[in-house]
Protein backbone atom coordinates (compact mmCIF):
# COMPACT_ATOMS: atom_id res chain seq x y z
CA UNK A 1 0.00 0.00 0.00
CA UNK A 2 1.27 3.28 -0.73
CA UNK A 3 2.10 6.11 1.48
CA UNK A 4 -0.38 8.40 -0.58
CA UNK A 5 -3.33 5.85 0.52
CA UNK A 6 -2.34 5.20 4.48
CA UNK A 7 -2.83 9.13 4.07
CA UNK A 8 -6.66 8.41 3.11
CA UNK A 9 -7.90 11.35 5.72
CA UNK A 10 -5.75 13.85 4.07
CA UNK A 11 -2.98 16.58 5.28
CA UNK A 12 -1.86 19.15 5.75
CA UNK A 13 -4.67 22.33 6.00
CA UNK A 14 -6.83 19.83 3.57
CA UNK A 15 -7.37 17.23 6.70
CA UNK A 16 -8.95 19.53 9.06
CA UNK A 17 -11.43 21.77 6.48
CA UNK A 18 -13.85 20.15 7.68
CA UNK A 19 -17.09 18.54 6.38
CA UNK A 20 -19.03 22.24 6.44
CA UNK A 21 -15.78 24.05 5.27
CA UNK A 22 -16.48 23.16 1.69
CA UNK A 23 -17.83 20.78 -0.28
CA UNK A 24 -16.14 17.16 -0.98
CA UNK A 25 -14.69 16.79 -4.24
CA UNK A 26 -14.92 13.17 -6.38
CA UNK A 27 -11.55 12.05 -5.19
CA UNK A 28 -12.04 12.86 -1.46
CA UNK A 29 -15.51 11.58 -1.08
CA UNK A 30 -14.54 8.45 -2.14
CA UNK A 31 -11.46 8.62 -0.05
CA UNK A 32 -13.23 9.49 3.22
CA UNK A 33 -16.17 6.55 2.00
CA UNK A 34 -13.59 3.83 2.35
CA UNK A 35 -12.58 5.05 5.75
CA UNK A 36 -16.58 5.02 6.84
CA UNK A 37 -17.23 1.66 5.07
CA UNK A 38 -14.49 0.32 7.34
CA UNK A 39 -15.92 1.72 10.46
CA UNK A 40 -19.19 1.41 9.27
CA UNK A 41 -19.74 -2.35 10.62
CA UNK A 42 -20.07 -3.09 14.07
CA UNK A 43 -16.73 -5.64 14.27
CA UNK A 44 -14.79 -3.54 13.11
CA UNK A 45 -15.16 -0.31 14.71
CA UNK A 46 -15.18 -2.42 18.15
CA UNK A 47 -11.58 -3.48 16.87
CA UNK A 48 -10.54 -0.28 16.03
CA UNK A 49 -11.69 0.62 19.28
CA UNK A 50 -9.69 -1.83 21.11
CA UNK A 51 -6.31 -0.79 18.86
CA UNK A 52 -6.82 2.70 19.82
CA UNK A 53 -8.01 2.46 23.32
CA UNK A 54 -3.95 1.81 23.54
CA UNK A 55 -3.12 5.14 23.10
CA UNK A 56 -0.73 6.62 21.07
CA UNK A 57 2.54 4.49 19.85
CA UNK A 58 0.44 1.37 21.62
CA UNK A 59 -0.19 -2.17 19.92
CA UNK A 60 -1.99 -5.31 20.37
CA UNK A 61 -1.38 -8.69 19.86
CA UNK A 62 -4.04 -10.31 17.45
CA UNK A 63 -3.95 -12.91 19.78
CA UNK A 64 -5.86 -10.56 22.52
CA UNK A 65 -8.34 -9.14 19.96
CA UNK A 66 -9.48 -12.39 19.16
CA UNK A 67 -11.38 -13.93 22.30
CA UNK A 68 -13.57 -10.55 22.45
CA UNK A 69 -15.64 -11.97 19.61
CA UNK A 70 -17.54 -14.84 18.92
CA UNK A 71 -16.22 -15.39 15.39
CA UNK A 72 -13.19 -17.38 14.14
CA UNK A 73 -9.49 -15.84 13.74
CA UNK A 74 -9.64 -15.69 10.09
CA UNK A 75 -12.76 -13.78 10.13
CA UNK A 76 -11.09 -11.48 12.78
CA UNK A 77 -8.23 -11.37 10.72
CA UNK A 78 -10.40 -10.71 7.42
CA UNK A 79 -11.69 -7.63 9.65
CA UNK A 80 -8.69 -5.84 10.25
CA UNK A 81 -7.29 -6.31 6.53
CA UNK A 82 -10.14 -3.71 6.00
CA UNK A 83 -9.35 -1.28 8.55
CA UNK A 84 -5.52 -1.24 6.94
CA UNK A 85 -6.95 -1.21 3.30
CA UNK A 86 -8.73 1.83 4.73
CA UNK A 87 -6.03 3.36 6.22
CA UNK A 88 -6.31 3.13 9.73
CA UNK A 89 -4.31 0.89 11.15
CA UNK A 90 -0.90 -0.83 10.27
CA UNK A 91 1.04 -4.16 11.57
CA UNK A 92 4.01 -6.30 11.86
CA UNK A 93 4.17 -9.60 12.40
CA UNK A 94 6.59 -11.14 15.34
CA UNK A 95 7.10 -14.59 15.20
CA UNK A 96 3.74 -16.66 14.84
CA UNK A 97 1.75 -13.16 16.42
CA UNK A 98 0.80 -10.16 14.27
CA UNK A 99 0.74 -6.78 16.52
CA UNK A 100 -1.94 -3.67 15.36
CA UNK A 101 -1.45 -0.56 16.07
CA UNK A 102 -3.43 3.02 14.69
CA UNK A 103 -1.45 5.10 12.16
CA UNK A 104 0.04 7.96 13.86
CA UNK A 105 -2.72 11.40 13.32
CA UNK A 106 -5.34 9.49 11.73
CA UNK A 107 -8.01 9.77 14.47
CA UNK A 108 -6.90 13.30 14.74
CA UNK A 109 -7.41 13.61 11.08
CA UNK A 110 -10.92 12.14 11.41
CA UNK A 111 -12.37 14.18 14.45
CA UNK A 112 -11.06 17.42 12.77
CA UNK A 113 -12.93 16.52 9.57
CA UNK A 114 -16.00 15.57 10.98
CA UNK A 115 -15.84 18.54 13.91
CA UNK A 116 -14.58 21.11 11.05
CA UNK A 117 -13.07 24.46 12.82
CA UNK A 118 -14.15 25.00 16.16
CA UNK A 119 -14.86 28.75 16.78
CA UNK A 120 -15.02 30.59 20.14
CA UNK A 121 -19.10 31.19 20.79
CA UNK A 122 -20.38 28.99 18.20
CA UNK A 123 -23.91 28.77 18.50
CA UNK A 124 -24.29 31.33 21.27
Amino acid sequence: MSKQELEVIGQDAACCAGLSAAPLGEDRAAELAKVFKALGDPVRLRLMSMIASRGEGGEVCVCELTPAFELSQPTISHHLKLLRQAGLIDCERRGTWVYYWVLPGVLDRLAAFLTGPQTAGAGA
